[in-house]
């Protein structure tokens, strides 16, 4: 599942290259995606991508917001 979803979101990243880029965050939110579910597996990285497209609104200044460092096992 988590490399279906990668390639949907590389397709994503391919036909909206075409398209103007309106995304208030960086990385991108397909970016972001990528990232979340290439690091955390696609239900915790579906589930981090799904929070931060709900931040995504108007009146919201955005910014830097990049994906979470996994927390380290002692």
């Amino acid at each position: 599942m988590k490399q279906i979803a990668l390639f949907l979101i590389k397709c994503y990243k391919f036909i909206s290259q075409f398209l103007p880029s309106i995304c208030r965050f960086q990385p991108s939110c397909s970016t972001y995606a990528y990232q979340a579910i290439e690091t955390y597996g696609f239900f915790k990285g579906s589930l981090l991508t799904f929070k931060r497209i709900i931040r995504c609104r108007p009146f919201c200044a955005g910014g830097f917001d990049p994906v979470p460092l996994p927390k380290k096992k002692i």
